[in-house]
């Protein structure tokens, strides 16, 4: 069966009747252990499924009620959008149930039935005035207006109108968006004779299929999908939502463990900060505060974290502000995922919200004001916007990170392998323009501007840039600009389209350079003769660049009647049948070895001659 199920997660206080409601609505015994069994209560996740009288499937992860347990219910509620909450009409609210509806108001639940169990229990008129409790309690939060039915599953009685009002929920549940970028929140991890490892959890996000490569997050580990089951049927695709059942072909039991996340390896990527809404619990009696020892609870995982609270101290019950949380351990997380946040010395739920920024920068700057716009933003957009807020990102960081690779981002333009917003381009461009004009002007002999001086210029004056510049990024920017016909590129220097080496007021002493090398030759002065009389190299360069000499090799420079006499002789004594021989030449040049050398060179370099073995031959 490859459609996508409804996933309902059970929550309420301990020995309230979770457990038997939902064997009474499933025919299966979700509580699978044996200390669970001799305690009469539920300490991890259990499992059952039923298909509702329109036919539709729906799933239960039934969770533990017990305030010991909460951690593991906060691993089966975290992924899963639709509530089974349980009240027993005998005993009515209790401080689990507060907590328990805390957690699920605070994930963001999309919709709930409530049961109000044992009914067969209560006396009177006490089902009606649980009723009247129910729905005071309620009132306010993301379950209120939830239709609450009396039931029994000792009995039987209302279990037929639970089912239907459980019908009615998955009916008209929002469907779970397909992003196709798959999650699969492990939390359940064992061996099976036959089949390796398995993982179960709850599929969000998009389907899965056999035969995927997959990744174990936060480890990156590569694994392939050997088989899928979801209700104990052999799949070969399981969508979202819905409990999935993974074998992974060659993975060690301890590959994997409860918290870790399945799911494509260039999709996500593991992050140790997360800047998030936050919001204390209305039961918190005292203002939430970054003191203190806090555990985090997203999807299936469990962290250790360091709370720091944005442009406040404190945050009151009733309020919300912007925090940023510093995890023990990696998660795997999306902007939009709600999270849960724990007290570990009192053991109490105290705040909850929704993750704004899975990978935020270091140095948070004006936090308050970019996460304040990140509130409200539609999946989308989140692209633009992280470009807009680090003025060049990679195209291969966008998929991780914003969870789509888009073909256009407005107010953006690809530049290479990177995406850069507008204005830093042009501001680039400028910034750039400026550096090299006045590089140009302040030293007319130079023919460029070195990159790496560039790069570090551009550093200093684009401190928005700066990050992506060190990252790489500016052999893509120069090419960008060099197609737009900005900048020219000769090597590793850098020009205005409009430059020329121009020799401006040392064209006197540029003459007396030539005569210096014209009265050496055909022995000329090389370039630490030529310093010594006083000739620096930036004159030398600008010698050349103007045609007043010819540059032969990093050490030796030429009139271009020399060049042109040498290169008259080395054609003809090419061109005999003995070919040319560097003693030969030497000899017609008048000059030495020390000379005739990279002369030759120079030539075949330029196609007038050839070299074979020995001699040269006509290029």
């Amino acid at each position: 069966m490859s459609g996508a199920l409804q996933v309902v997660a059970t929550a309420g206080h301990v020995d309230h009747g979770k457990s038997s409601l939902v064997a009474a609505l499933t025919g299966m015994d979700p509580d699978r252990w044996e200390e669970e069994k001799r305690r009469g209560l539920t300490i991890d996740l259990g499992f059952a499924w039923t298909t509702l009288p329109s036919g539709r499937e729906i799933g239960f992860v039934d969770v533990p009620g017990h305030e010991r347990f909460v951690r593991n219910m906060l691993a089966g509620v975290g992924p899963v959008r639709l509530v089974l909450f349980v009240v027993a009409a005998d005993e009515g609210w209790k401080p689990q149930s507060e907590e328990h509806l805390g957690i699920v108001d605070l994930l963001g639940a999309g919709a709930a039935v409530v049961a109000l169990t044992k009914a067969d229990l209560a006396e009177g008129g006490l089902v009606e005035a649980r009723l009247r409790e129910i729905g005071e309690r309620l009132a306010g939060t993301a379950l209120e207006g939830a239709p609450v039915v009396p039931c029994s599953a000792a009995t039987g009685a209302g279990i037929e109108d639970l089912r239907s009002a459980l019908d009615e929920l998955a009916r008209t549940a929002p469907p779970e968006p397909e992003t196709d970028r798959p999650r699969l929140h492990v939390d359940r991890s064992f061996s099976v004779a036959g089949a390796g490892t398995v993982v179960t959890g709850t599929l969000a996000g998009g389907a899965l299929s056999v035969g995927d490569e997959v990744a174990i997050f936060p480890s990156g580990r590569t694994v392939r999908i050997r088989g899928l089951q979801s209700h104990r049927r052999t799949m070969e695709e399981a969508r979202s939502v819905s409990r999935v059942a993974a074998s992974l072909a060659g993975t060690p039991r301890d590959a994997v463990s409860r918290g870790d996340v399945v799911a494509r390896p260039q999709q996500w990527r593991p992050t140790s900060r997360l800047e998030v809404r936050l919001r204390p619990i209305r039961s918190l009696r005292d203002p939430l505060t970054a003191r203190g020892a806090y555990k985090l609870y997203l999807g299936a995982a469990e962290r250790d974290v360091r709370l720091h609270l944005y442009d406040r101290r404190e945050l009151a019950p009733g309020t919300e502000g912007f925090a940023r949380l510093k995890l023990d351990e990696p998660v795997i997380a999306a902007v939009g995922d709600p999270f849960v946040l724990r007290e570990s010395g009192r053991r109490a739920t105290v705040a909850g919200g929704e993750v704004l920024d899975a990978d935020p920068p270091h140095r948070p700057g004006a936090a308050a004001t970019r996460l304040e716009a990140r509130r409200h933003l539609a999946p989308h957009d989140l692209a633009e916007v992280l470009v807009a807020e680090r003025t060049a990102v990679r195209s291969t960081d966008l998929p991780p990170l914003t969870g789509s690779s888009p073909g256009a981002i407005r107010a953006a333009e690809r530049v290479g392998a990177w995406w850069v917003r507008d204005e830093a381009l042009e501001e680039t461009r400028d910034a750039l323009t400026r550096l090299l004009a006045e590089r140009h002007a302040g030293n007319p002999l130079v023919p460029g501007f070195p990159m790496d001086e560039a790069a570090a210029e551009l550093a200093g004056t684009l401190g928005t840039l700066r990050p992506a510049l060190e990252a790489g990024l500016l052999p893509a920017l120069l090419a960008h600009l060099e197609a737009r016909r900005d900048v020219v590129r000769e090597g590793t220097l850098l020009r205005l389209p409009g430059h020329q080496v121009g020799l401006g007021d040392r064209e006197e002493e540029a003459q007396k350079l030539v005569a210096a090398v014209a009265s050496g030759e055909p022995t000329p002065p090389d370039a630490a003769e030529l310093g010594r009389l006083g000739f620096d190299r930036d004159l030398v360069d600008a010698a050349c660049a103007t045609g007043l000499l010819v540059r032969v090799s990093q050490e030796l420079v030429v009139t271009p009647a020399f060049a042109a006499r040498a290169e008259e002789l080395a054609r003809r004594g090419a061109a005999t049948p003995s070919g040319l021989t560097v003693s030969r030449f030497r000899e017609l040049l008048g000059t030495t070895r020390k000379y005739a050398l990279p002369l030759l060179g120079w030539l075949d370099a330029r196609g007038v001659t050839r070299r074979e073995g020995d001699v040269r031959r006509a290029g």
